[in-house]
């Protein structure tokens, strides 16, 4: 699969979140082969739980796996420092990313310690998040930790 095969994924995750009332940000981890292993999106609005971003319920959703190094994440937007780490804790070898300028993360700290990373700047994933962040500013400065 392409990066943006595998971004469409994420794409339709986060399409779903927003569908359900919360943060447009979608995710999914790919095997080296291309395989499907787990997707997610970010509920922290619709679980009440502040844990749930779209990379960590898509980790969650891939479940237990030997080894993380050949693993691609894929993000509609730029990481967060806990999905960030999330990425560094478990080795997962690379990131791709559909934007970053509408949130820079700390996708170029986990590029600096070996970590693949793509950002393909996908029209969709800004214009998702920028409609999102002016529909519901609070929503999205509490997601971000303001």
């Amino acid at each position: 699969m392409t990066p943006e095969q595998m971004l469409d994924v994420a794409v339709e995750e986060a399409r779903k979140g927003l569908a359900e009332g919360g943060v447009p940000i979608g995710a999914a981890l790919f095997s080296s082969d291309g395989k499907l292993l787990g997707s997610g999106r970010n509920r922290r609005v619709q679980n009440d739980d502040p844990s749930v971003h779209a990379e960590t319920d898509a980790f969650r959703a891939a479940g237990r796996q030997r080894g993380y190094r050949s693993t691609t994440m894929v993000t509609t937007l730029s990481p967060c420092w806990y999905c960030s780490g999330l990425v560094r804790q478990f080795n997962i070898g690379a990131l791709v990313i559909g934007e970053a300028s509408t949130f820079h993360g700390g996708h170029d700290w986990v590029a600096e310690h070996g970590v693949k990373v793509t950002v393909l700047d996908d029209k969709r994933c800004v214009a998702m998040m920028e409609e999102f962040i002016t529909a519901k500013p609070e929503v999205w400065a509490e997601d971000i930790g303001e």
